[in-house]
């Protein structure tokens, strides 16, 4: 099972270090609004799919929450049939979708999860809701 905050899954983005960290700082600016992960990471864990109005809370590297997150959309696919929109919703600064496959393939495969066209991609939609003080006097629910 995943870590839980106040009764939120918590969402770690990319793997702790300067990763983490960017991507967080992305999200907490309002540039990254999605993320994919890998459907296998589920079974594994014991984890459901998140839901649309689901909260998340963003974690950094220590698991302390820097912010929550409301999931707007969840869809699986194949990593072949992950569209454009959702890529670029990443906003991690991929100028199309083939370097987007390509750099989430290559770091897959760096954390021991080869993948293929036929991979299944948890596609995951979500907007901020909170960060700052919401955040550190423990109010999850605005």
């Amino acid at each position: 099972m995943w870590p839980r905050i106040g009764g939120l899954r918590t969402l770690a983005l990319g793997t702790p270090g300067e990763l983490r960290a960017t991507l967080n700082t992305l999200v907490l600016a309002g540039v990254k609004t999605a993320t994919a992960g890998l459907s296998t990471e589920y079974a594994e864990e014991n984890e459901e799919l998140e839901h649309v109005g689901e909260r998340l809370a963003l974690v950094d590297d220590h698991d302390a929450l820097v912010g929550v997150v409301e999931v707007t959309g969840v869809e699986v696919v194949r990593l072949a049939d992950v569209p454009w929109d959702f890529a670029r919703s990443e906003g991690e600064g991929d100028r199309s979708i083939e370097e987007w496959r390509e750099g989430h393939s290559a770091y897959w495969a760096r954390q021991g999860t080869p993948v293929t066209d036929d991979s299944e991609i948890v596609c995951i939609r979500f907007r901020l809701v909170s960060t700052g003080d919401a955040v550190t006097t423990g109010d999850l629910s605005t």
